[in-house]
């Protein structure tokens, strides 16, 4: 019932939920206790709407958020506490005296500051947006000042309306006490407070950074000394981050220069540690401003609207790469038309375009293999723990919201129950899409349910006397474990924010250049963090697995077989060689959903009562029952491409292959281009045969030949 409640009110937690109610309980409470009157009564009403408030904004509530739409927003709410206090003075007949003239001026001026605050505090935030966001981009002709103290800046308008606690504090007092003294005492603490932010704002006005044109002139010097050869363009939504972060190791390894090119701001702190360039440029008119012509191979992971302001560049060879390979209708895309080729990870996805028939040629399509998949160890064909580990990671409900897309809505509880109450024990992880809810809410309703259904089994399992000897063995190990993963997460979080404490991103770009020893100590300490995760609980433990750590490749490493839906998840999971089982949500029938989705074909197929699973946790447990073994082997080869040549080795091939026929293009532009011009002023010369100066011609085609030969 709360759960549902919480849904229905879009709150994170029961606490949010709370916090609401109180909220919404304590304005009519303040507005009661002004009108009878009862001067305790306010107090208490008034302190729970001010708590109330401060939480909910604190943690970011969608509930409080879209209070604005229905003009409830935060100004109203504190307006509306400071007329009921006036109204409650009337009540007490004070109107008439001079704390209640003090008040109503108090008020008066103290929305009058807000004007010149909020005018401040936005004018210097606009101040400080540099038209780029870079990382590991050296624009030291810039001179970006540091930023504002984080205190003055953060809901700045938020802290400016708390600043009428002291007056409200004051006249509530006095009125209870009839010692006016405590109210003007408050009424210039609320105005003097109010004039001192004002005045911390002041000098930051003057910190500006430069210009639009200075910063990218500054950009563009950088392009020209850099010369980027490969670059990875993204634009996606605020949760996308993670189809760029795929991507960032294979970048670093990349032939050539690489540089990763980025058209949403807030996505570039969600990108993980990496010392390959980042520069991320929003305005679509600075992007097709820029230079890229020594760029040769462009990749793009997504297929979106703003690619074509990447697209238009006849210098560079454009590619699809996407951001994973499944048999989904989106990795057939007809938009994949547009660039010159498709990359795939092996002659699987070639197929898939065969069958499609959208328009993108066989000759198009390289197969590159997956060079992100190298984290994932394969599998030795036993459980790696005296009892098996099954990952449970179904995908969302995907934009079209078709049933067939993920097995959450129909089979996902019949699954989870299924291997928690397994006659063989196993244990349990469960990790869902980050999407998952996104369009349908009722996934998100069956999400919830799991995550409670896997941790109830989990303290059951702790209190169960046939684990009682492992859980009282394992915990000093697992107390040793989490002090490490404390340890490890301060040690990250001071590596992952170079810099100064609280800065914006304008100084971060600053600040944010390549250093290769923290690269590398981050990247030590993200394996000992992972590690340490995965000893602080027992191998019998479920778990609930969420956010960005541990990857969903390190679920792979820790499990012995997992269940999922038609998705990357199933082919990249085949890189481990372990047993799989997916489920047939739309109810086509085993053979047809086989025919159908190529990933299936070394799979166990699950209907929607997941009625199969036994033959799926027979393998994962016993070898000698694994019948899949062998096809899953040469589905490997089919879906991913061979082991030799490495992934990378192939993608670099690929890279230079692609790098050439671009060079053979521009070159070739080069020269028809030069041979036009010659033809030109030949026709020019015959046309002023005896009054042109010995030798001007060819020195002007040399000069001509020279700039078309630039174009390239």
């Amino acid at each position: 019932m709360i759960s549902t409640v919480i849904r229905l009110a879009r709150v994170g937690s029961g606490s949010e939920l709370a916090a609401a109610v109180l909220m919404g309980l304590g304005y009519p409470c303040v507005m009661l206790a002004a009108l009878i009157p009862n001067i305790w009564l306010f107090a208490a009403a008034g302190a729970v709407t001010y708590a109330a408030d401060w939480y909910l904004h604190q943690k970011n509530s969608y509930l409080v958020n879209r209070l604005n739409s229905v003009r409830a927003g935060l100004p109203i709410r504190f307006l509306l506490r400071q007329l009921l206090l006036i109204l409650l003075l009337a009540r007490e007949n004070l109107a008439e005296q001079p704390v209640f003239y003090a008040t109503v001026a108090c008020f008066l001026l103290f929305y009058g500051l807000q004007a010149p605050h909020g005018a401040l505090a936005t004018f210097i935030k606009l101040r400080r947006t540099l038209p780029v966001v870079t990382r590991n981009v050296d624009l030291h002709a810039v001179r970006i000042p540091d930023a504002p103290p984080r205190a003055l800046l953060n809901r700045s308008g938020e802290k400016m309306l708390h600043l009428d606690i002291p007056a409200v504090v004051g006249i509530v007092a006095a009125v209870a006490t009839g010692r006016n003294v405590l109210a003007y005492a408050g009424v210039v603490a609320t105005l003097g407070l109010g004039i001192l932010y004002i005045l911390a704002l002041a000098p930051y006005l003057r910190r500006r950074v430069p210009g639009a044109g200075t910063v990218l002139k500054a950009v563009d010097t950088w392009l020209r000394e850099y010369q980027p050869t490969v670059a990875l363009y993204f634009s996606g939504g605020d949760d996308s981050a993670y189809q760029v972060n795929m991507w960032l190791e294979a970048m670093e390894q990349t032939d050539g220069r690489p540089l990763i090119i980025m058209r949403e701001r807030t996505l570039v702190p969600k990108l993980g540690d990496t010392s390959v360039p980042i520069l991320c440029i929003p305005g679509g008119q600075h992007m097709m401003a820029r230079d890229w012509s020594t760029i040769r191979v462009t990749l793009y992971p997504a297929n979106v609207g703003k690619n074509i302001h990447m697209l238009r560049v006849p210098t560079s060879k454009h590619v699809f790469i996407g951001h994973g390979d499944s048999d989904k209708l989106a990795s057939v895309n007809p938009f994949s038309k547009v660039y010159d080729e498709v990359w795939t990870a092996g002659q699987a996805g070639r197929d898939r375009y065969a069958l499609a028939d959208v328009g993108v040629r066989d000759e198009d399509i390289v197969e590159v293999g997956r060079p992100q998949l190298a984290p994932i160890r394969r599998g030795t064909g036993t459980p790696k723990n005296p009892i098996p580990t099954v990952l449970y990671a179904p995908t969302w409900e995907g934009w079209d919201n078709n049933p067939g897309n993920t097995s959450l809505l129909l089979a996902g509880e019949n699954i989870v129950k299924r291997l928690l109450n397994a006659d063989r024990p196993v244990r349990v992880i469960y990790k869902p899409h980050p999407f998952t809810g996104l369009v349908n809410k009722k996934a998100k309703a069956v999400d919830e349910r799991i995550r409670k259904m896997v941790t109830e089994a989990a303290t059951r399992r702790a209190t169960d006397p046939r684990w009682a000897k492992e859980t009282a063995a394992a915990q000093a190990g697992q107390a040793a474990a989490r002090a490490e993963l404390t340890r490890i997460e301060a040690r990250l979080a001071v590596l992952g924010a170079p810099g100064r404490k609280g800065t914006d991103e304008s100084e971060t770009s600053r600040v944010s250049l390549a250093d290769p020893h923290r690269l590398a100590e981050t990247k030590r300490l993200r394996e000992e963090w992972n590690d340490a995760y995965w000893r602080s609980f027992g191998w019998w433990e479920h778990k609930v697995v969420t956010g960005t750590r541990p990857h969903l490749y390190d679920c792979f490493n820790e499990s012995d077989g997992m269940v999922s839906d038609i998705s990357s998840v199933v082919s990249d999971f085949i890189a481990s060689g372990k047993p799989y089982a997916v489920t047939d949500s739309a109810e086509l029938g085993a053979e047809e959903f086989m025919r159908q989705n190529t990933a299936v074909r070394a799979a166990v197929v699950l209907s929607n009562s997941a009625a199969e699973l036994d033959e799926f946790l027979d393998a994962v447990a016993d070898p000698a029952a694994d019948r899949l073994a062998e096809e899953r082997r040469d589905l490997k080869r089919y879906l991913l491409g061979p082991d030799e040549p490495t992934s990378i080795e192939q993608f670099n091939a690929a890279v230079r292959t692609l790098v050439a026929k671009a060079e053979a293009r521009n070159a070739g532009v080069a020269q028809r281009l030069a041979g036009q011009r010659i033809g030109e002023l030949d026709q020019e010369d015959g046309a002023s045969l005896g009054t042109e100066e010995p030798g001007n011609g060819t020195r002007t085609t040399d000069k001509d030949a020279a700039e078309a030969t630039a174009v390239g």
